[in-house]
């Protein structure tokens, strides 16, 4: 039987720290169900172990919720405040994995545990592993692309007044280079 390894075209185990120069976390959610307002975070640190078997795999990620961007300084301030992520009181959201399952040789559902505002709930990723190879500059580096898609309400993310413009599924899609740690 062949191992998840040998079906993994360059793979690579090791420890990885996410590139957030070359990463980006963004978000997409319906504004009066008509059109899609986007964003990103532009602070975010994290580390990747990939395991000797893909399957026994790891991330650890944190984001910082103040950085939250949507390019309008009025509705960010307002996405800051506590009608939704109330940055003051939960500066950050964390993400921790807690299982790894197959679908391909190169696609995977990630399970784990989101924290944003307080709440912590089960969210699972549709995770493409991109590849693994070497920087220009020698060093190794490895991409990762991820979406899901999360109920804000859930999180206690309710928007106050103002929620009712904005729809409860909030879509994340994450694209990811992380650069090997050396020894």
């Amino acid at each position: 039987m062949t191992s998840q390894t040998e079906v993994i075209d360059g793979y690579v185990a090791g420890t990885w720290t996410i590139d957030a120069v070359h990463s980006d976390v963004s978000f997409y959610v319906r504004h009066l169900g008509v059109s899609k307002v986007r964003g990103n975070f532009e602070t975010f640190e994290g580390t990747i172990v990939t395991g000797e078997n893909p399957l026994d795999s790891k991330v650890d990620a944190v984001i910082k919720t103040a950085s939250v961007n949507t390019k309008n300084e009025m509705r960010d301030n307002h996405v800051r405040g506590d009608d939704f992520l109330d940055v003051e009181k939960f500066p950050e959201m964390t993400f921790t994995t807690t299982a790894i399952r197959p679908k391909t040789s190169e696609l995977f559902e990630v399970d784990g545990e989101l924290t944003l505002k307080g709440v912590t709930k089960p969210v699972t990723l549709q995770l493409e592993l991109n590849g693994f190879g070497t920087h220009y500059e020698g060093h190794a580096i490895a991409g990762f692309s991820a979406a899901t898609e999360i109920s804000r309400s859930e999180f206690g993310v309710t928007g106050g007044a103002a929620g009712a413009a904005v729809s409860d599924k909030i879509r994340i899609a994450l694209e990811i280079e992380a650069t090997q740690a050396t020894a």
